[in-house]
């Protein structure tokens, strides 16, 4: 029997066997779509950042002004149309996703509120990564956003690119995750967000496409391991890389303009039920790089 990392947190533990369980063993050279950064025992919040360029020698640069979620915006591999359909100011958030900042409001389903509660006290505290906020804010939080990248130290290219966003209010993180776009089997290119967790990670694949408004829209949904979705990944006892794939989790994100503003709706759905609802509006200001 495959078993889990034995010397951590007993939680951790548990849900990393579940997934060994319920999911499947995965060689990484076979599924290079998927594969991203683990984090190591203990918090994740920013520690996994000097982590990951001490163990592949990377330079960190905090606060960049020079890089973008999505840099440049065409590696999307969007049509001249629908390029023109997009507004150019969601499109210059992607490239230069360090000069705006994010005001958030959170609504959630009071079926799902005790799952979010529960959550947050058993992991998001504990391991500081995924602190999604347990009330409904009826006002906006303001949220920091931090553009981190790590460069080879050789080729001096920029290998990750890291988004950090905290409460501006508790300074605790609501993610800490690495953004880059992938190719999935389908041929479909997508965005793909890794957010490390012990021993492990939880990796969203989003779809894109542009809404009949010109709205940009990205659809973690599908049907099956290797679609757009929600996967976990873990090393167990023995190195082996496993991933479980949770298609009753998904999540849809709209990026548009309303009255010159940028807006985004994002909404996770758990077995087709509606678990909670962020409304950002997203602001730009000319940040000074440290």
């Amino acid at each position: 029997m495959n078993l889990a990392y034995p010397k951590q947190n007993f939680i951790d533990w548990l849900t990393q066997q579940w997934v060994i369980l319920r999911g499947q063993k995965i060689e990484p050279e076979n599924v290079p779509w998927l594969i991203g950064p683990f984090g190591e025992l203990g918090t994740i919040g920013d520690d996994f950042v000097i982590q990951l360029a001490n163990t592949e020698n990377l330079i960190i640069e905090r606060n960049t002004t020079s890089h973008g979620l999505i840099s440049p915006f065409t590696q999307l591999n969007f049509s001249d149309s629908q390029l023109n359909q997009l507004s150019e100011k969601v499109i210059d958030f992607y490239e230069n996703t360090a000069n705006y900042d994010l005001n958030l409001i959170v609504k959630w389903n009071p079926f799902f509120k005790f799952f979010g509660v529960i959550v947050n006290k058993l992991f998001s505290r504990r391991i500081n990564q995924l602190n999604i906020p347990t009330k409904n804010l009826k006002q906006p939080e303001n949220i920091t956003s931090e553009i981190i990248t790590l460069t080879d130290s050789k080729t001096k290219k920029v290998k990750y690119t890291i988004w950090f966003r905290t409460i501006e209010s508790t300074g605790e993180v609501v993610y800490s995750g690495i953004y880059s776009t992938c190719k999935l089997p389908s041929g479909k290119m997508c965005v793909k967000a890794v957010f490390p967790l012990p021993k492990g990670n939880a990796t969203v694949i989003m779809s894109t496409s542009v809404g009949h408004n010109g709205e940009l829209i990205l659809d973690a949904s599908g049907e099956k391991f290797g679609d757009p979705g929600f996967y976990f990944l873990l090393n167990d006892s023995k190195g082996n890389f496993w991933s479980q794939y949770i298609r009753s989790f998904r999540d849809q994100l709209k990026v548009y303009t309303d009255n010159e503003k940028i807006v985004a709706e994002q909404t996770l759905t758990l077995w087709n039920r509606q678990v909670l609802r962020f409304n950002y509006e997203i602001k730009h200001t000319e940040k000074k790089t440290n």
